[in-house]
């Protein structure tokens, strides 16, 4: 089992394919250039690859776990949660994630009984937070609904269980049960691209189509979750989107972007030349119907060869989107003690983005810094229940997070309160350590923020201060943050003479 799929230098991330109203069966009707010609070639196909596999395949625990599980609830369990937290993240950063996890939860049961709370403080910093929750819903589910057993096919899967696509069902299915059926993820979406020359868009319907009729005619029946397993570890490891390994690629002698890359060489060299006879001939061996543009897993006319690209010409990428952008005014607000200082830490609506994750009081960063103040003031006595000294809550700089589809920009200020009686906070509030933030369910943009305030704090680093606001005394309340980036209007912010 090996995955942004969520990318970059041989993507080990994946995620769900559009599902196509058509299911699997045989290759879509297109050209031959975009097909497995025979049984033959697909016979060779995966053998070639399988040999591959078993000699080159990476040692990842959710393989391990799944391989040496004679029970079927729990092999499948153990693919399920490492194909969810797959999904958008890379390899590296899911098997600290996962060991951590299974040794927590090693059974459907031991998740099911556990909280939501549990469940984000583990899966913190792991990022797309509504996949722990759904996972959780999943066990439940299982437990409460399906008597404990998880469903045995792609189809009941998908149908079953929250946050489940087609992708994740397949590979449950295949890997944990055996069932004949092909995978479509981000690595074998360039891998079939380049095995097939098919440069057209690849999440429109009609390729997302041909791509699992294509997944589904090739993988292999006496070993379906070994050859998805194959496919994927192809796509992360040899043909990655950039500086594609072809000369130690398994299958290149089945590869017709391997073969257009040859022919566009050889039609190169001719033109140099200047046969241009030549030239006809090698652009009548691709896919006829391209010649008049009729093709449509053809590249676009709109987009011819790039030389320079080589295979990696496919798949066609798509064009981003720009992210949203989006402002927000943060607080730290610290309270001194004697033996150790506290933050104030507000809990987010248990729906939407960062659902249910703990953070520092914040309200929309709109207007001037005088509005920001004034509405950050008005929260925070709420959050605390009575009057602040707001007078030293000061403007400390500018943290950027990305999300999928946010560029999130908070504006960071800082308060620090004095010893003193308080009663205990409102619901949806509670006071934490610095220990216990870090082990709180906290997003990493929360992380980056008290950073930037700790870095202000520290003795090593003058705060930057606009003159309205007095300087802010107190002990050091973290370790002290070497390096912290400022944004540009920071850095520029004048700096009192002393």
């Amino acid at each position: 089992m090996r995955k942004p799929r969520k990318a970059g230098g041989g993507s080990q991330s994946r995620g769900e394919q559009p599902s196509p109203d058509a299911g699997p069966g045989t290759p879509s009707q297109a050209s031959p250039h975009h097909l497995f010609g025979d049984a033959d070639e697909v016979t060779k196909f995966r053998a070639s690859l399988l040999s591959w596999y078993d000699q080159a395949k990476r040692d990842l625990p959710w393989r391990r776990r799944a391989a040496g599980e004679p029970d079927p609830d729990r092999r499948a369990y153990s693919v399920w949660v490492s194909e969810i937290m797959l999904q958008q993240t890379q390899v590296a950063t899911v098997t600290g994630y996962y060991t951590r996890w299974m040794q927590k939860w090693p059974a459907l049961q031991d998740l099911a009984g556990a909280s939501l709370e549990e469940v984000n403080q583990l899966w913190a910093g792991l990022g797309y937070y509504s996949r722990g929750r759904r996972l959780q819903e999943g066990a439940r589910k299982v437990v409460e609904e399906l008597g404990g057993h998880i469903p045995r096919t792609a189809d009941m899967l998908q149908k079953l269980l929250p946050g489940v696509g087609r992708y994740t069902a397949g590979a449950i299915a295949s890997i944990a049960f055996g069932q004949v059926t092909g995978v479509v993820d981000g690595n074998v979406t360039r891998v079939l691209c380049r095995l097939r020359a098919i440069g057209a868009e690849p999440g429109s319907p009609l390729v997302t189509q041909h791509l699992w009729s294509l997944a589904q005619q090739l993988v292999d029946p006496a070993r379906p979750g070994d050859f998805n397993q194959a496919a994927m570890e192809l796509g992360a490891m040899v043909c990655t989107p950039r500086g594609p390994l072809c000369q130690e690629c398994p299958v290149r002698d089945f590869c017709q972007a391997q073969k257009r890359v040859k022919r566009e060489q050889a039609a190169a060299s001719q033109r140099l030349l200047g046969s241009l006879e030549q030239e006809k001939t090698l652009d009548v061996e691709e896919c006829a119907p391209s010649r008049t543009g009729l093709c449509p897993l053809c590249l676009p006319p709109s987009e011819p060869w790039r030389q320079d690209l080589g295979v990696t010409n496919f798949p066609r990428q798509p064009a981003r989107k720009a992210p949203r952008e989006q402002r927000t005014a943060v607080c730290v607000l610290q309270r001194l003690g004697s033996e150790s200082s506290h933050f104030l830490l507000v809990q987010r609506p248990s729906s939407g983005l960062l659902a249910g994750l703990w953070e520092f009081p914040s309200v929309p960063a709109e207007g001037s810094e005088s509005i920001q103040r004034r509405a950050l003031g008005k929260a925070l006595r709420l959050w605390v229940g009575g009057p602040l000294a707001l007078r030293s809550l000061r403007c400390l700089g500018e943290v950027v997070h990305i999300f999928s589809h946010i560029r999130q920009t908070y504006v960071v200020y800082g308060l620090t309160l004095e010893e003193q009686a308080q009663g205990p906070p409102p619901s949806g509030a509670r006071w934490v350590t610095r220990a216990e933030f870090q082990a709180a369910a906290v997003p990493t943009a929360m992380k980056k923020v008290l950073q930037l305030f700790e870095g202000q704090h520290s003795g090593r680093r003058k705060a930057s201060k606009s003159p309205r606001d007095p300087a802010t005394s107190g002990p050091e309340p973290g370790p002290v943050r070497r390096h912290q980036q400022l944004t540009l209007n920071a850095f520029f912010k004048p700096t009192p003479a002393p």
